[in-house]
């Protein structure tokens, strides 16, 4: 089992969870961060960071958020790594909580 990226980290992508990693599993793209879920060691110490709580137990993912389980796994191959943190994106406070942010995703 692992954890998953999920809606709420589009357009905010803080990075507070990236620092916390162990084995260094997150992948980042321009407008999110994904977790590559062969890497991680389901240890739980991203989700509390989460400033959006946007990363959930892949078995706590929310129904509606189920195809990110999907997506990370998808993504964390094509994006380059990520081990430090940086500041979100310029209107992450804007965006946080917004619903139904896929369809402003870049892949």
């Amino acid at each position: 089992m692992a954890f998953v990226v999920t809606d709420n980290c589009i357009l905010c992508k803080y990075t507070d969870c990236v620092e916390v990693c162990p084995v260094d599993c997150f992948y980042e793209g321009p407008n999110f961060l994904v977790i590559d879920p062969d890497e991680c060691i389901d240890c739980a110490l991203c989700e509390p960071e989460c400033p959006a709580e946007a990363i959930f137990s892949e078995d706590d993912v929310p129904a509606d958020q189920k195809h990110f389980i999907e997506l990370n796994a998808e993504l964390a191959p094509e994006w380059d790594n990520i081990t430090e943190k940086k500041e979100q994106l310029p209107e992450a406070e804007k965006w946080d909580g917004v619903k139904e942010k896929l369809k402003y995703l870049e892949k």
